[in-house]
């Protein structure tokens, strides 16, 4: 399969909106499927590597209820047939105010499918001490 030979932005769209509904409405244990067996997330600069290590960060976060807001994604093909995709948007958890968020996924063709075998996930906030005057 050929990168031209693909919609990158069509599989690419439909991966974002598809991942965040589970990740909000459903159980996120679905989501795992998603991932290749040897696929790394990085959550918030802490490393995941492998369908269970990442299965547990996802079924094991602390709040109640999220809502994923997607305000604009990039989508790329690269050089190997794989997709690159970089989100942007806000997240709301319980009764928490909403926070920016960035999460970039590398897609990989794999048996007819797509698979996920990078996940990287960062808030959109910075805890940059401010120097004293």
């Amino acid at each position: 399969m050929q990168a031209g030979d693909i919609d990158c932005q069509r599989v690419g769209e439909g991966f974002v909106q598809w991942y965040y509904n589970q990740f909000d409405h459903t159980n996120r244990m679905e989501l795992v499927n998603l991932y290749d067996e040897s696929a790394t997330l990085t959550w918030e600069g802490t490393l995941f590597h492998g369908r269970e290590a990442i299965a547990g960060k996802l079924t094991g976060m602390p709040f109640q209820q999220i809502k994923h807001i997607v305000t604009d994604q990039d989508i790329q093909p690269t050089i190997d047939n794989s997709i690159l995709i970089m989100v942007f948007g806000q997240l709301k958890t319980d009764n928490d105010p909403p926070l920016a968020f960035h999460q970039v996924f590398m897609l990989k063709p794999q048996n007819c499918n797509w698979v996920c075998t990078n996940d990287v996930f960062r808030l959109g906030i910075h805890n940059i001490p401010v120097e004293s005057q």
